[in-house]
């Protein structure tokens, strides 16, 4: 068995990285550690790049659709993992996630619509329904001991009340970290469906559920859940494949798949990236392996993070992650919140992170850490913060 060496550092700049390269574009020191932006400093599985290689060399990069050997690769590691087989017809290639979103919008609202939301949640979920014209309902997730729910009696009255006409879910949720339970997803379905509601799920971190919890999909909870939803995942996060923008949007219901393939039609898009959907097919039929051993080191981060934080519980607090490698972490004990929080990471931590009001209001006084990347890396930037958090707390005193 090949063994795959996440430790092997990797120097990203250079290669046009959003995360390394485009600091002072973004108004950031280049000298500020990296771990925001939503992607792996690790190089994908080999058996992707030898595909993508073998590809390449044949010269010609024509226009190209996804062919019976591409849905059977996508469709037997969903049935092999998650215990459901989508049919072909069901399948829309877009050239991402957040694309997808935002037709879903642009199909089935007008202006003024509403379109339901749970914050602090990934940021483009609000920026999608009101870049197309649409309101965004927002029913915040509950908070409680460190811990993430949902208020179920918030979401059915804000579903009754204000009528909206989709349900952007977060499955798993990012930035929580929350992996949705069957018994949590039926509920929603169920309010969904008697209310008229088309459920959204974006359930791109499905394979980045920790130990101990298991990812359930939308599509796993029957015929009359699957007819009113749209389930987007992709094999980018998983094998850090963003920039070839190949996604798979997953529509059973014919009607609402046409109205779906009309807003992405009328966007100006049809035929999919030819290497994203190589490397697609390749991802899922030989990176089984490789994902095993990728989340057993992640694993080892999530342990060191929790070591160096732990003695500042009470200032910080590490929200549990149940899936994702985005540590949420509650920094309100530090009574900073907005741009005094963001001035403690940058100008006292010397990190670039994703601050929490980016995720909305009910994120403010909150820091998201990507933690996959190798781990001296983020043993530095983690040394950093504890020594910024250490002379905060003495300054204090």
């Amino acid at each position: 068995m090949t063994r795959y060496n996440f430790d092997a550092p990797v120097d990203r700049h250079g290669t046009g990285s959003l995360k390394f390269d485009r600091a002072i574009a973004r108004h950031k020191s280049p000298d500020l550690l990296s771990l925001w932006v939503a992607d792996m400093d690790f190089p994908t599985a080999p058996e992707i790049v030898e595909a993508i290689q073998r590809r390449a060399v044949h010269g010609i990069f024509g226009y190209t659709e996804p062919d019976d050997s591409y849905f059977d690769a996508v469709s037997s590691w969903l049935e092999q993992r998650y215990g459901w087989r989508p049919k072909d017809e069901w399948y829309v290639v877009t050239p991402g996630v957040v694309f997808a979103l935002a037709a879903a919008v642009r199909a089935f609202t007008v202006p003024g619509d509403r379109v339901l939301i749970q914050q602090p949640v990934y940021y483009p979920f609000k920026e999608v329904v009101e870049d197309n014209g649409a309101v965004v309902l927002n029913v915040p997730l509950a908070y409680e001991n460190g811990a993430y729910s949902i208020d179920f009696e918030a979401f059915e009255d804000a579903v009754r009340q204000q009528r909206p006409k989709l349900f952007l879910l977060c499955n798993p949720h990012n930035p929580g970290g929350r992996v949705w339970t069957r018994g949590e997803l039926s509920r929603l379905a169920s309010i969904c469906r008697d209310n008229d509601v088309l459920i959204v799920s974006d359930e791109i971190h499905q394979d980045f559920a920790r130990p101990g919890f298991a990812h359930c999909s939308l599509g796993t909870l029957g015929q009359e859940v699957l007819e009113n939803a749209i389930i987007c995942t992709s094999a980018s996060k998983t094998f850090n494949l963003a920039g070839l923008q190949a996604s798979n949007i997953i529509i059973p219901d014919a009607e609402v798949r046409a109205k779906f393939v009309h807003a992405v039609a009328a966007a100006g898009y049809s035929q999919p990236n030819t290497l994203g959907l190589v490397a697609t097919e390749a991802a899922y039929e030989h990176g089984g392996e490789w994902l095993a051993q990728l989340k057993d080191y992640l694993e080892g981060n999530w342990a060191l993070l929790e070591e160096r934080l732990r003695p500042y519980e009470g200032r910080i607090h590490l929200v549990e992650s149940e899936s994702t490698y985005l540590a949420w972490i509650d920094c309100r004990g530090l009574g900073l919140f907005g741009d005094d929080l963001k001035g403690f990471v940058e100008d006292e931590a010397g990190l670039w992170l994703d601050l929490g009001d980016m995720f909305g209001a009910d994120g403010d006084g909150f820091i998201r850490i990507n933690i996959a990347t190798q781990r001296a890396y983020l043993d530095k930037a983690l040394g950093q913060l504890t020594a910024a958090l250490d002379a905060r707390i003495a300054h204090d005193a």
